[in-house]
């Protein structure tokens, strides 16, 4: 058995429709797995990514990770750059010493999508929350050596490669209607995170405008620097939808509408008039209304995720009438991860270095300012060891 210094999540209570579920905590002790198979290696993690999953797995929304897995207790944490220590007899690809990135496949499908993912829902998998930790040696992409990009930018990749994977089906969508038009009359917009930031990116360098909203004047400068144009999210407060609210509550609803309008016509200006074409919403759930008010025709919505709600709902009439198509991808195609890889280190589409690096020891305080919305930089990162 090997022993390990690691942050660990316990199984919460019994689920019951009558109680909402209880959040769980994160709490640092010795963890104990088994020894290398021949296909695994031992890492030490160096620097890990805040993911939203975590977040997922934490609040047990939308369920209790280790039920489902049938496990007691788990360690967390799917987005990191590791340094191979050991390797299992048949691994002869990476060598001891090496940095690599860790890629989130628990169980692929027959196409090399994730149906499961490391570290969260597949279930044995052991997170790089901790000292050390292992996992399948295909699960690693190296570095590359004498990269122009620090190891701080690398450790960014894991929203680079979901945007990349979205980024590529929603514009092939947009692009099936119309072949013809010049983007430069269209407008991608997005809500604030660093998926979407670097999905702005890839639609900038193919012509489109972009905007995407902050809530910070940090944010907001740093979208103006990369050419993105910063809309202020603090214009229209009362974006956020309740429709039991709305029905019952006049002041609520005059507060909605409000902030709705000043969205809608900020959205008209951008756009001249056209609405957005491409919408990345990885929110949904109370500002699905919004989004929905200010996408044009042909339109496309596409997400990654579900921040802030899963169910959502569509009048279906309106949206054949107006020809607009809803993307849905998860991650990206494992064989994919070479050419992302390849064309960050090329092409120089990589995170800023980032700013906010949390301790070991301050995992718990960078998870409840994740929550409460207190982390200033898109790429929040936490240093496991030293390089």
């Amino acid at each position: 058995m090997i022993k390990t210094d690691a942050w660990v999540l316990y199984a919460g209570p019994e689920p019951s429709r009558k109680q909402a579920p209880v959040a769980g905590e994160l709490r640092r002790e010795t963890f104990e797995f088994s020894d290398l198979e021949a296909d695994e290696v031992l890492v030490e993690p160096l620097y890990g990514s805040w993911e939203a999953n975590l977040d997922h797995a934490l609040s047990r929304n939308p369920v209790d990770i280790c039920r489902q897995r049938r496990e007691d207790k788990i360690v967390l944490g799917n987005g990191a750059l590791v340094r191979i220590v050991e390797r299992g007899s048949g691994v002869k690809t990476l060598k001891e010493g090496e940095i690599c990135m860790v890629m989130p496949f628990g169980k692929r499908d027959e196409y090399g999508f994730a149906e499961l993912v490391y570290a969260y829902d597949a279930p044995g998998t052991i997170g790089v929350m901790a000292q050390r930790t292992k996992m399948r040696a295909d699960n690693l992409v190296a570095v590359p050596t004498d990269s122009r990009h620090s190891l701080l930018q690398w450790a960014t990749y894991g929203r680079y490669f979901t945007a990349w994977d979205n980024w590529k089906v929603a514009s092939a969508c947009w692009r099936s209607q119309l072949p013809d038009v010049d983007p430069a009359d269209y407008l991608v917009f997005g809500w604030g995170g660093g998926t979407t930031l670097a999905e702005l990116q890839l639609a900038k360098r193919e012509g489109f405008r972009v905007a995407m909203t902050a809530s910070n004047d940090r944010r907001l400068e740093e979208l103006a620097k990369l050419g993105i144009t910063p809309v202020d999210r603090r214009k229209f407060p009362n974006l956020a939808y309740d429709d039991e609210r709305y029905k019952t509550d006049p002041e609520y609803q005059a507060s909605y509408r409000e902030s709705e309008r000043v969205f809608a016509e900020t959205i008209a200006e951008l756009s001249g008039g056209r609405g957005v074409a491409i919408f990345l919403d990885n929110l949904g759930g109370a500002l699905y209304r919004a989004t929905m008010r200010v996408v044009g025709r042909t339109g496309i919505v596409t997400t990654v995720g579900w921040k802030t709600g899963m169910r959502l709902w569509n009048l279906r009439a309106t949206e054949c009438i107006n020809r607009r198509l809803h993307i849905h991808t998860h991650a990206w195609r494992y064989d994919d991860s070479i050419t992302i890889r390849d064309f960050q280190e090329k092409s120089g589409w990589i995170g800023q270095e980032p700013t906010e690096i949390f301790d070991f020891d301050e995992v718990p305080k960078l998870a409840s300012d994740y929550l409460n919305g207190k982390i200033q930089t898109y790429f929040p990162i936490y240093r496991i060891n030293a390089v």
